[in-house]
């Protein structure tokens, strides 16, 4: 069988994502309009933010067949992974990451196509894989420089 092409990606990771929200609909017809759906993190998964240079040199440590959703915005120089709903814990030593905690919301494009400058560096696959935080821990590596609070971000 070959391959799933890039447009059946992204109508998986689509739905993926719409389910993830308390009320998908709405993320669709965000998405319809052409905006950034909000999607609260929570108990499929939390988003650990970094700035984009760091998000970029750990894309290439990781394989890509254990990576995970990773956003970007091209304009505010930050990526967020997508990890474990568990994963604060694992990756709290990370200096360079902040992990936001569960219902912190992630402004999210669609994966067909970026949207204000945000767009999926590596997209949701529809099956739920996410960045698994050991891994997204080694390829930054502890003390990665100060970690900011969360606050920072907004």
């Amino acid at each position: 069988m070959d391959a799933p092409t890039r447009s059946a990606q992204c109508s998986a990771g689509d739905a993926w994502l719409a389910s993830c929200s308390s009320r998908p609909e709405l993320v669709w017809q965000v998405w319809d309009m052409g905006g950034l759906a909000p999607i609260a993190s929570g108990s499929r998964w939390l988003a650990a933010e970094a700035s984009l240079t760091v998000a970029l040199n750990a894309l290439q440590r990781i394989p890509p067949r254990h990576r995970g959703p990773l956003l970007a915005d091209a304009s505010l120089q930050c990526a967020w992974w997508l990890v474990a709903a568990d994963a604060a814990e694992e990756l709290a030593d990370v200096r360079s990451l902040t992990v936001h905690p569960p219902g912190w919301t992630l402004q999210t494009p669609s994966t067909s196509y970026p949207i204000a400058g945000r767009f999926w560096l590596q997209l949701p696959d529809g099956t739920g894989r996410l960045t698994e935080a050991a891994r997204l821990g080694a390829a930054l590596g502890p003390g990665g420089g100060p970690r900011l609070p969360a606050e920072a971000f907004g």
